[in-house]
């Protein structure tokens, strides 16, 4: 067991052999991602090395690879998030909604991850737009921050969009805040029957545009009728749409989101050993009782590869997005009404360097300040033998 095993490790070890026995076969996109883990904090990216000015040690610090699937470079950027989204939280209750597909609608939605995944995205917030504004229900217009997941705590694939909603919204009118039930905000069987007419709606609608590819076991499936069969037992069966009480304020929304919004399938801290016999890692069982949920798993290290590259993105997609009042377009108009409505005073959003310099943490040996004194290009070693080094531990 290891407190400092990474996902870079089990790569860099083990990666080599993986492509090698799936060559041909891997999309490019897995293939880069791989690739900048293995990458990651190594020579490989260039870094530089660092002197103290009193006692003369040594340090070398390499590159981050910043690629939102590697575990080691999500903490800035997750810090950075948090901080501008900060100003939009408002002082009310937030809920967290979730909205899962079917495992039918998930095979399917592997071998189409782009097309579905945004459809995903579509009908969930869609779902929520149209309950809330329904008089019936709550009646407003409210803003959702949503986050996609495509993993189960296991790795294996299971997509799901986790959001975070005010407990209200503006009236239709914009005159008046609206606020939801203390601890309800919208029914969920309401909403999973809406979120299943939507989906199922637009994804016959993708299959007959042609948008849809089906590869491997599901390749019957480009047969209409074939197709239409197997959607039959999912158009009858509940669709799952979890609510959770609301946030105890908005100090524990942003809590919250930092374990969400930049996180891939799995984090260092999860992983306990790496050897012959596999990957071991801990992960929760949420079918036993709270208390026994921690449960550690141990996969073969192809398995575990396997699983952990279900969950690259396709490239470009945007896995947080915002709605309603939150939307990008309208969100300070909309945020600054709200305020307004409420009698707060609105928070300035801080400011992000657009680069932060180099500043390397003080000497491990006496404290004292460390330097600069070597830029250690891609693929390059310093010069002369550092007195300690840590590649693994090197500064983005």
């Amino acid at each position: 067991m290891s407190a400092s095993l990474a996902l870079g490790d089990i790569f860099r070890a083990a990666g080599p052999a993986w492509r090698a026995a799936h060559a041909g076969r891997l999309p490019l996109q897995q293939l880069k991602v791989m690739a900048a883990i293995e990458h990651c904090r190594t020579a490989a990216l260039g870094g530089h090395v660092a002197a103290c000015g009193d006692c003369g040690h040594w340090r070398i610090a390499y590159n981050s690879c910043r690629n939102r699937h590697c575990p080691r470079c999500q903490g800035n950027a997750a810090r950075t998030w948090l901080a501008e989204r900060e100003a939009d939280l408002l002082p009310v209750g937030y809920f967290h909604v979730v909205f899962t597909l079917p495992a039918r609608i998930a095979d399917i939605a592997l071998q189409n991850k782009a097309v579905l995944y945004a459809l995903l995205f579509q009908a969930a917030s869609e779902t929520m737009m149209t309950i809330a504004a329904d008089p019936r229900h709550l009646g407003a217009r409210i803003g959702i921050t949503a986050v996609l997941h495509s993993w189960g705590s296991a790795l294996t694939h299971h997509p799901h969009v986790h959001m975070i909603v005010p407990g209200g919204g503006l009236s239709p009118d914009g005159r008046r805040w609206i606020s939801s039930r203390p601890a309800f905000l919208l029914p969920v069987r309401v909403l999973g029957k809406l979120f299943r007419r939507l989906f199922l709606t637009r994804l016959r609608a993708l299959f007959d545009a042609d948008r849809l590819a089906f590869r491997g076991q599901l390749a019957p499936l480009a047969d209409r009728r074939a197709f239409m069969r197997y959607l039959a037992p999912v158009r009858s069966t509940r669709w799952v749409v979890y609510a959770k009480p609301p946030f105890a304020g908005p100090k524990a929304v942003l809590a919250y989101l930092s374990r969400y919004t930049h996180r891939v399938a799995i984090s260092n801290r999860r992983l306990l050993a790496f050897n012959e016999n596999g990957v071991t890692f801990r992960y929760k069982d949420y079918r036993r009782d709270t208390a026994q949920q921690q449960q550690v798993m141990t996969l073969a290290t192809d398995e575990f590869i396997r699983r952990f590259m279900l969950h690259v993105l396709p490239r470009g997609f945007h896995r947080i997005r915002h709605y309603g009042l939150l939307a990008s377009s309208s969100r300070k108009a909309s945020l600054a009404r709200v305020r307004e409505l409420l009698n707060v005073i609105s928070t300035p959003a801080p400011e992000v360097p657009e680069a932060e310099p180099v500043t390397p943490p003080p000497c491990p040996c006496c404290g004292g300040p460390m330097v600069v004194i070597q830029i250690l290009p891609r693929w390059c070693q310093p010069r002369g033998p550092p007195q300690a080094s840590d590649p693994t531990k090197g500064s983005p």
